[in-house]
């Protein structure tokens, strides 16, 4: 007599669960997409000055220092070519006007554990710091609550009279945490109205107007640092401890390379970076691919990432750079624009070395 009003129970029970699960779990999605990004009014922002030498002083030094690394060098002053066109695909034609490097976040943000909290509004950086017309392109983490999941971004945002041009594309894991050496990764375009990133991202700010620039020519890798590697050390060395940063575009004209793609957070705390490696999934992917990002030779006691670069293309590759696989084919076209300061955002009060690479 009392089993069958006892089943009838235990399936009520169950329903009523699964039916507050459900509302539970479409709320916390609702509440990811519409997180609120971060108010720039209380967080730090710090600003420190770069050492700028002339261009052609500076086309001089990697023109000697880059033969360490290059068969081929050819480093220029050069008017800046039109880098709305294709392969660069840019929201502004240069790289130029009161040109600078912002840091945002960290790697803090995002080991040992996510910082979910650490959204950011670019837009609202730009209208923060008062730049109008204004570009924004560099290497960062993509906004994780407009995907709904972890992901790179490559970012390309421009202002200009309050209007913002959205050209920044995400890569993510595909399918979504699938395992490691199992998985391909999709690239897509932010849509115009999400302007958000989170927990990390280095990039030029500028006018984004034409100017002159560096233009970096080099081919068959012989020595055994990256591009950007290559150019910072040079720099490093003839410069010492006068900080130099540049920010800009190069493009992957011949070759292939290592990217990786972080897939979502992981459940696990990432203590180390073999932790990270293990985490992090890496794929080989073929020119032409372009990259944004920034470089810089010291420190000044802002936690700085001294390299961070990201690419993406018309045929779908794309991700965090590491080094070119194919030396003997490889070559380089990069487009620089000189920083005059490095603005620090919401920089970590607790810091360390891992996942930097």
């Amino acid at each position: 007599m009392t089993g069958p009003p006892l089943s009838w129970r235990v399936r009520w029970v169950v329903a009523s669960a699964i039916f507050l699960a459900n509302h539970i779990n479409a709320a916390a999605l609702s509440d990811e997409v519409n997180m609120a990004s971060i108010d720039y009014s209380k967080v730090s922002i710090e600003e420190k000055p770069l050492y700028a030498p002339p261009l052609k002083e500076v086309a001089e030094v990697l023109s000697e220092g880059l033969r360490k690394t290059f068969e081929f060098v050819n480093v220029t002053v050069e008017d800046c070519p039109d880098l709305t066109r294709e392969p660069f695909d840019l929201t502004t034609p240069g790289l130029s006007g009161d040109s600078k490097l912002v840091e945002l976040g960290g790697p803090p943000y995002l080991t040992p554990q996510v910082r979910r909290d650490k959204v950011y509004d670019l837009a609202a950086l730009l209208r923060h710091l008062g730049r109008d017309p204004a570009l924004l392109a560099g290497a960062g983490a993509g906004p994780w609550p407009y995907l709904g999941v972890n992901c790179e971004g490559i970012i390309n945002l421009s202002v200009r009279k309050g209007a913002v041009t959205q050209g920044t594309r995400v890569v993510s894991v595909a399918p979504p945490g699938a395992a490691k050496g199992q998985a391909s990764y999709v690239q897509r375009r932010l849509p115009p109205g999400e302007t958000r990133t989170a927990l990390l991202g280095n990039y030029l700010l500028s006018e984004g107007r034409p100017g002159r620039v560096l233009k970096v020519v080099v081919e068959k890798r012989i020595g055994p640092s990256n591009f950007i590697t290559a150019i910072r050390e040079a720099l490093k060395e003839w410069y010492g401890d006068r900080a130099v940063g540049l920010g800009g575009a190069f493009l992957l004209a011949a070759g292939k390379v290592k990217h990786h793609v972080m897939p979502d957070f992981s459940a696990s705390p990432l203590c180390s970076d073999e932790d990270v490696d293990r985490w992090l999934h890496y794929f080989e992917m073929t020119a032409p691919i372009v990259h944004l990002g920034t470089l810089v030779t010291g420190d000044l006691g802002l936690d700085l990432r001294v390299q961070h670069f990201h690419g993406y293309s018309a045929h779908g590759d794309g991700g965090h750079y590491h080094y070119d696989t194919t030396p003997l084919q490889v070559r380089y076209e990069g487009y620089f624009a000189l920083a005059s300061s490095v603005i620090r955002v919401d920089r970590p009060s607790e810091t360390h070395g891992i996942g930097r690479d």
